[in-house]
């Protein structure tokens, strides 16, 4: 029965949002390789043995494997093609007519990129949907009170005052003062706010506090100090929600880049960095607050996913698009002794940063901390 509740509490939602984003990603992929005329082999959401499949009109396999830690799309021409005796053959003129290797290299990169745009994409629906249909949570910049002894005290915030700008960045709600300020603790930062009608200039350096994350574990965020009473939400028509979603994207995604630099500068701990156990106990306590959180979920993990792949790394999507725009500049691509030397490097950093996060996944595990 203990087996059961955990796989119905964890297992189940992260197979569901991981199956719903690695679709996402290459369903990117499938859709502009098809426009581009090339054959799509396979279509698999997982890895390894095959659990489920069928075999379409176009001759694509489209099936769903055992491994749910991500998926491909196999494309005709990809690789070499061999003969009986195990040797590269040439192709016929119709089989390079849908090769992906016999495309320009501005349609084999338009392929590639489709993966992650995809995600940006599927993320910007999903918060515009959510804005039309339920609003967009929205609370003045106002600040209602002050906690004694905090850094917005210490910094000479008052209540009444209005923030405008922190960081240099607009501010045109309080939650935007939060997510700025969450991911900068212990960084100096000017505030801007607005008193008796005139600007005031502030420095404040949030404080580190140390806190519940979503998983069960713990993560370091910064604290200003500062409350404002009442939540408003704030309706959009379809053209508002769509502008706001992509503003929502976009700040999103600024915000994830600017946390792993942080990391790698190492100004940022590693705790809060995630893999599948993570994403997991994430899922499963999202799960339980309904598919509207759910979705909300989907959408943040589809920018890191679409940002993660862009990484100019072999073996990930910006490692062919970085090949691609070797081959656009010198007019013919690499050798294929540097390309398959730079996959065997993109290999072992791929593999190293999952070996990494799911070390890092089972020390944070709330186990150890009892």
């Amino acid at each position: 029965m203990e087996y059961f509740s955990i796989i119905w509490e964890y297992f189940l939602p992260f197979v569901v949002v991981l199956t719903v984003l690695v679709f996402v990603h290459e369903m990117g992929h499938y859709w502009v390789a098809r426009r581009c005329g090339v054959r799509i082999e396979v279509f698999s959401i997982g890895f390894g043995p095959e659990l489920i499949g069928w075999t379409d009109k176009s001759d694509t396999r489209w099936k769903i494997s055992a491994i749910p830690l991500g998926g491909y799309v196999k494309m005709f021409g990809e690789s070499d093609l061999m003969d009986d005796e195990g040797a590269p053959r040439a192709l016929s003129l119709q089989e390079r007519g849908v090769s992906f290797k016999h495309k320009s290299v501005g349609q084999r990169s338009a392929i590639v990129f489709a993966g992650p745009a995809a995600n940006f994409i599927f993320a910007f629906l999903v918060f515009t949907f959510f804005f039309i249909a339920y609003g967009q949570p929205f609370t003045p910049a106002e600040i209602s009170s002050v906690e004694p002894k905090s850094a917005a005290e210490q910094a000479g915030l008052k209540p009444g005052d209005l923030i405008v700008r922190v960081d240099g960045r607009d501010i045109e709600r309080f939650e935007d003062i939060r997510r700025i300020v969450q991911i900068n603790p212990g960084k100096t930062m000017e505030i801007v706010v607005v008193r008796d009608g005139r600007e005031e200039r502030l420095v404040a350096t949030p404080e580190s506090r140390e806190v519940d994350d979503q998983a069960g574990g713990k993560i370091t965020i910064g604290l200003l100090g500062v409350r404002r009473e009442g939540l408003a939400i704030r309706e959009h028509n379809p053209a508002s929600a769509a502008w706001t979603a992509a503003g929502e994207t976009w700040n999103m995604s600024i915000a994830t880049l600017s946390f792993v630099g942080e990391m790698i500068i190492r100004d940022r701990s590693t705790d809060g960095l995630g893999g599948p156990i993570k994403i997991a106990q994430m899922s499963g306590t999202v799960w339980k607050s309904g598919i509207g959180p759910l979705v909300i979920l989907m959408a943040q993990l589809s920018i890191s996913l679409g940002l993660i792949n862009l990484f100019p790394v072999p073996l990930l999507d910006g490692g062919h698009l970085l090949y691609f725009g070797v081959e656009a500049v010198r007019g013919r691509p690499l050798g294929e002794k540097v390309q398959e030397f730079g996959f065997r490097i993109g290999l072992v950093l791929v593999f190293s940063l999952m070996m990494f996060v799911i070390i890092n996944d089972i020390v944070n595990l709330p186990v150890w901390k009892i």
